[in-house]
């Protein structure tokens, strides 16, 4: 089995890293420590294992209390169920969209809905949920932002491909433009749309000037997350908005 690292990349935030050969990609999950912990993407069920164990490094796996994620999809929730059975008190939290059209129909336990700019106080940490529909894919997408840290939970934005680094300063906009024409190339070629509200959706997340985006497949980026998500948002425009 690959091997699955755990970061820290921010006090009490971390990063939990599978890089999976096949697919030159590289799966990870955040966990926040606090008085209600809270995981980030669950991982798809063939991970379940390895992150449980990696979870087991920072926290009784048992004392988790919220599971959030962007969009139903494997990697984003694919072993939810898992979670929900080694965590009795856990719920996922996401928008409404993706609770009554597939969460609580899949899931064991009903999730919490999250309502736009609604934040969830975990103790010490505050996640203001913003919904984002087909941003980066999917109707019943959202992001969350964490408002002590200025960490932003990409999901699939900033995508990159490859066994990279857990945290760079480095440009993410220009890998994510490489990932997006490498999948070009091939059957996921169009798995990011652009549509209408696509540039006024990024403009909000930049507004949100975070200093921290957590992108699922790729290094945690550190620096000036505003003009990295501006950035972004023209290179989409300029590869996707034709």
């Amino acid at each position: 089995m690959p091997e699955t690292t755990v970061t820290e990349v921010a006090p009490d935030l971390f990063r939990i890293c599978t890089f999976i050969p096949d697919f030159s990609l590289q799966f990870c999950q955040f966990l926040v420590k606090d008085d209600e912990p809270l995981l980030y993407h669950t991982g798809m069920n063939g991970l379940f294992p390895q992150v449980k164990e990696a979870v087991a490094s920072v926290l009784d796996p048992a004392t988790l209390r919220w599971i959030s994620f962007s969009h139903f999809e494997a990697d984003e929730c694919g072993a939810l169920n898992q979670w929900l059975e080694v965590a009795p008190n856990a719920q996922a939290a996401c928008g409404m969209v993706a609770a009554l059209v597939s969460v609580n129909d899949f899931a064991s336990r009903p999730a919490r809905i999250l309502e736009h700019d609604e934040v969830l106080e975990t103790g010490q940490s505050r996640f203001r949920f913003r919904a984002t529909p087909q941003v980066p894919h999917a109707w019943d997408a959202g992001l969350m932002f964490e408002e002590t840290r200025g960490a932003l939970f990409c999901s699939d934005l900033m995508h990159q491909l490859g066994d990279v680094d857990a945290v760079t300063e480095e440009d993410v906009v220009e890998r994510f433009r490489t990932a997006l024409i490498e999948y070009g190339k091939g059957p996921f070629a169009h798995y990011l749309p652009y549509g209408p509200n696509t540039e006024s959706i990024l403009t909000g997340l930049a507004d949100l000037k975070p200093n921290l985006l957590l992108p699922m497949h790729g290094s945690t980026y550190k620096g000036n997350g505003q003009q990295a998500l501006q950035n972004m948002a023209q290179m989409l425009k300029e590869e996707l908005g034709k």
